[in-house]
C-alpha cells in the first residue's frame, strides 16, 4: 500500500496555496538539488517521492531544514494515479523526475521498471491532461533510448573510444539520431518520452522533453545501478575496488547537476522549447571514460584504485555525447561547470557529507 504520510520532520503546508513548482522524485539527488535551487530563488516546491531510493529521506530532511515553510513534501508513489493527481493539483510548473533508473533492476524487475516509468509517466500526463489550464511539463527521459549505437564507426585514440567521423566527434548525436530500445530500461524511458510528445502534439499539453546522458555532483549516492562517477570516487575514498564492465575507455559526456538546473529552468522559461524533445549533456567539450576518472581518483586520494573488467552489458554504447545545439539555440543555455571542477567539488561533497555505513554496490553501469 502507498504510504501518503508525511515524513516526521516535513513541516506542515496549507494545501490551497497556488503556484508551487512540483517535482517528482524531488528528494532524489537531481530532485533536492533542483528543489533547493528553485526555493533559493524565492519559490515555493512541493515535492513527491517514495523514498525508495538510498539517500532519499536524508534528502528530504535537508530541504525540510533549509527550507522550512517553502517546502512541501508529499510522500507516495507515482504508480497511485489518485496521489498523482491529488499532489499536482495547485502546480505552475511540473519536474517530473520520479524513475526507476537502473538497467539492471529493468532486467531482473521488468514490471516495477514498467510500471514505475511508463505508468507513472502516464499518470502524471493524464492528471495534467484533465485541468483546465495546465501547467509545463519537463520529462526527464535519457540517451539510452538510442541504444548500443552499433552502425558508429569508432577507433581507440588516446585510450579512448571516438567516432571516424570528424562532425560527430565535434558536435555529438543529434536528435534526429533514430530510436533503438535494446532493455526495459530503454523501452519504459522511450515509451514514456514518447507519450509527453504525443500528449504535446494532440492534447496541446505544454511539455518538454530532455533526453540526458551522465549528470554528477553534490548528494549524488553511485551505485551499480545509477551514478557511476560517485560510485568510483567513493569506491576510491574507501580504498574498494570497482567493477568495469567493458574496458574502460567507453566515453561519456557528463553535466554537473548546477548546469542541468539551468537547463531545466530554461526549458520552463521557453516557450519555443515545449512540444520537442532535446538531448542535453555536456557535450564533446565535457567527455570521461571510466579508466579516466580512477586517473583523477588516483591524483585526490594519492591511492590506487584498482579495477576489475567484466564483459559488456547490453545496450552500452563505446562512445556517447550529446548534441546540444538544438537546445542551445531555443534557449540560450550553456553548461558552466568543466569536467575538472565537477569532480573535485563532487569529491569534496563525498568527502564531507557520506555516512561511511551507505551500502554502495562496486559497479559501472
Amino acid at each position: 500500500m502507498t504510504d501518503h504520510t508525511e515524513p516526521p520532520a516535513a513541516p506542515v503546508f496549507d494545501r490551497e496555496r497556488d503556484g508551487r513548482i512540483a517535482i517528482t522524485g524531488g528528494a532524489g539527488f537531481i530532485g533536492a538539488n533542483l528543489a533547493d535551487r528553485m526555493m533559493r530563488e524565492g519559490h515555493d516546491v512541493v515535492i513527491l517521492d517514495s523514498y525508495a531510493r538510498p539517500g532519499a529521506e536524508q534528502n528530504a530532511h535537508w530541504l525540510a531544514e533549509q527550507h522550512g515553510m517553502k517546502l512541501r513534501i508529499r510522500r507516495g508513489d507515482i504508480r497511485d494515479r489518485m496521489f498523482v493527481h491529488t499532489s499536482l493539483r495547485d502546480a505552475s510548473v511540473v519536474f517530473h523526475l520520479a524513475a526507476q533508473p537502473a538497467l539492471t533492476t529493468s532486467i531482473t524487475q521488468p514490471r516495477l521498471d514498467f510500471e514505475t516509468n511508463a505508468l507513472g509517466t502516464f499518470n502524471v500526463l493524464e492528471a495534467l491532461r484533465q485541468m483546465d489550464d495546465p501547467p509545463p511539463l519537463l520529462f526527464a527521459s535519457t540517451s539510452k533510448i538510442y541504444g548500443d549505437l552499433p552502425t558508429l564507426s569508432l577507433s581507440v585514440r588516446r585510450g579512448r573510444y571516438e567516432p571516424d567521423a570528424p562532425a560527430l566527434r565535434e558536435r555529438g548525436i543529434d536528435e534526429s539520431q533514430p530510436l533503438d530500445f535494446v532493455s526495459p530500461y530503454s523501452c519504459s524511458k522511450g515509451a514514456a518520452d514518447q507519450y509527453v510528445l504525443d500528449y504535446a502534439r494532440l492534447y496541446g499539453l505544454p511539455n518538454t522533453v530532455f533526453r540526458m546522458g551522465c549528470v554528477y555532483g553534490p548528494r549524488q549516492l553511485g551505485n551499480a545501478d545509477q551514478g557511476w562517477i560517485a560510485h568510483l570516487l567513493h569506491q576510491g575514498m574507501r580504498r574498494e575496488p570497482v567493477t568495469i564492465h567493458g574496458d574502460g575507455q567507453q566515453v561519456r559526456d557528463v553535466l554537473f547537476v548546477d548546469d542541468l538546473a539551468d537547463a531545466a529552468i530554461a526549458a520552463w522559461r521557453t516557450p519555443a522549447a515545449r512540444g520537442h524533445a532535446f538531448n542535453i549533456g555536456g557535450g564533446p567539450e565535457r567527455t570521461l571514460t571510466p579508466n579516466e576518472l580512477l586517473a583523477m581518483v588516483d591524483a585526490l586520494e594519492g591511492a590506487l584504485v584498482t579495477p576489475r573488467f567484466e564483459p559488456w552489458r547490453p545496450g552500452d554504447p563505446r562512445w556517447y555525447a550529446s548534441d546540444t545545439a538544438a537546445f542551445r539555440s531555443a534557449t540560450g543555455w550553456q553548461p558552466r561547470v568543466g569536467v575538472d571542477e565537477g569532480v573535485r567539488r563532487l569529491h569534496d561533497w563525498l568527502g564531507s557529507s557520506v555516512d561511511d555505513d551507505v551500502a554502495v554496490d562496486r559497479e559501472w553501469p
